[in-house]
């Protein structure tokens, strides 16, 4: 099956600004956002669209129905903001820090995690259509009970993810790296690894290898 890749965040042409203010219900559109800190808040129903947001700050954030597309993130500090039931379509970020970050249960379509680090961070339920992650650190996730067509992951580090309850047919990890991994042992059929890499998964189910 082809892998189809994630298309690109479609931009108008921007405002600059210094400066936003987020709250409920508030919609950003249209803007270009640079060097802010929006962290520390408790907000519901934000919109972020056709918007590119350059080292911003949102960390510790609990955004609650959060809808975001046609939005570039470029290095901007996202750590341990909780997005769980957010919608991302077309959606990149591009060197960013999402460490501890929480997609539960989000929905996300053509988006693309690339040179990010995103170590401890949940995709726990969410329903993932046309993805990519390329050389992105996603050690110690969760990528538990996904739902997913189209998913890529390149030159990814993935130690300690885990990926119980998620079918993983057509998955690719060959480029990948992982020292140990968690899978549902019923769900195995048809994931695509190297020889080695499949010595360490047979490990880990408890096989002994002569």
């Amino acid at each position: 099956m082809k892998i189809k890749k994630p298309i690109t965040p479609v931009l108008p042409k921007l405002t600059k600004t210094d400066f936003i203010s987020i709250d409920d219900e508030v919609i950003i559109e249209g803007l270009s956002l640079k060097d802010q800190d929006l962290s520390y808040q408790d907000i519901r129903n934000l919109v972020f669209r056709e918007s590119r947001f350059e080292k911003v700050t949102m960390n510790r954030n609990h955004l609650e129905r959060f809808e975001c597309s046609n939005v570039i993130f470029d290095h901007c500090d996202l750590s341990n903001t909780e997005w769980i039931g957010a919608s991302f379509h077309q959606v990149h970020f591009r060197q960013c820090k999402l460490t501890g970050t929480n997609f539960a249960e989000s929905y996300l379509r053509d988006c693309l995690f690339e040179d990010c680090l995103a170590d401890y961070t949940s995709f726990s339920a969410t329903n993932q259509k046309v993805v990519e992650f390329k050389k992105t650190s996603l050690n110690n996730t969760e990528f538990v009970e996904v739902m997913y067509n189209n998913l890529l992951l390149d030159q990814c580090s993935v130690t300690g993810s885990n990926w119980f309850h998620t079918k993983l047919a057509a998955l690719d990890l060959t480029t990948c790296t992982f020292e140990r991994i968690a899978f549902s042992q019923e769900l195995l059929k048809g994931l695509k690894v190297t020889q080695e890499q499949a010595i360490t998964i047979a490990a880990g189910l408890g096989l002994i290898i002569e």
